[in-house]
């Protein structure tokens, strides 16, 4: 798929973007204020708790920012361009693609609040069932540190950049893989803040509740190209690939770089902060 030339591409972030007051230049938009109604809490208030609270917030922030940019109310973009522009294609890190269907006409804001809540709370639900978690791997060659993560049963959970891999599994092997990690591999190792083996097997019971609620959930057909973690290429079928998402890992690096090659040379982050933002730039020096 070539896109025209001079492209924008919609980036929307994942959890670990979350910060505390990051609602209140959305406070009072009518998206925002519609995902509180239909959570029936405000998450925002419980940041502090994890994963259940986390998610929902990031995703009525990044659709708010996202509608603002949309309409040009807002100087939004890793761009730093004044003028939105016109978007051909979208991506989301991890939770960021349920925001990315949103603004590709392909989830109904309302459904999707619907399937973010279900979808933190399974995955919280999870992580408490089956100890696991996350460790970012700084540096180093990636062989070596995917080699590292076979021999200890861990999985690449997420590419994110170069130098950039995050592993994902038991608490028992990421304990010896931060120990030995600097040793082995020549990579930082650190610890991520998450209390379940994110994009992993040990997820499998958040891939089924969210699998029956995806059953239940309209689709249509998207308005712009979102491109999927697990493939790094367009959706396809976008049921069974967000449920399978939970299982395999976030390819953000395949993603920017097929982004790139479809022709996309902009990039517009919306949500809080510059987490993506500073992964293009390590990805796509040119972008």
């Amino acid at each position: 798929m070539t896109l025209m030339a001079s492209s924008i591409a919609l980036l929307f972030p994942g959890q670990g973007s979350h910060a505390e007051g990051m609602d209140e230049p959305y406070r009072g938009h009518p998206l925002l204020e519609r995902g509180l109604e239909l959570l029936g809490h405000d998450p925002f208030e419980r940041l502090a708790e994890g994963t259940r609270y986390q998610q929902p917030a990031l995703f009525l922030v990044s659709v708010a920012a996202w509608d603002e940019w949309r309409n040009g109310d807002a100087d939004a973009g890793a761009d730093g361009d004044e003028e939105p522009g016109e978007a051909v294609a979208a991506a989301g890190h991890s939770l960021g693609e349920y925001a990315a269907l949103v603004a590709a006409g392909a989830l109904q804001f309302d459904d999707a609040v619907a399937l973010v809540d279900e979808r933190a709370s399974a995955m919280a639900d999870a992580g408490e069932q089956r100890s696991g978690g996350m460790i970012a791997m700084l540096g180093g060659e990636s062989r070596d540190v995917r080699a590292l993560a076979d021999r200890l049963g861990l999985v690449v959970a997420n590419d994110n950049a170069p130098g950039q891999l995050v592993l994902s599994g038991s608490t028992d092997a990421l304990d010896a893989a931060e120990e030995i990690a600097r040793e082995e591999t020549g990579a930082r190792a650190r610890r991520l803040d998450v209390t379940g083996a994110f994009h992993s097997p040990l997820m499998e019971p958040a891939a089924a509740r969210l699998r029956a609620a995806l059953d239940k959930t309209p689709v249509s057909a998207m308005e712009i190209p979102v491109y999927c973690n697990g493939t790094a290429a367009p959706f396809v079928d976008i049921r069974a690939e967000l449920s399978e998402n939970l299982l395999r890992p976030v390819r953000w690096r395949e993603t920017l770089l097929a982004l790139r090659t479809a022709g996309v040379d902009r990039f517009v982050e919306l949500g809080p902060g510059a987490v993506l933002t500073g992964l293009v730039k390590r990805t796509l020096a040119a972008a």
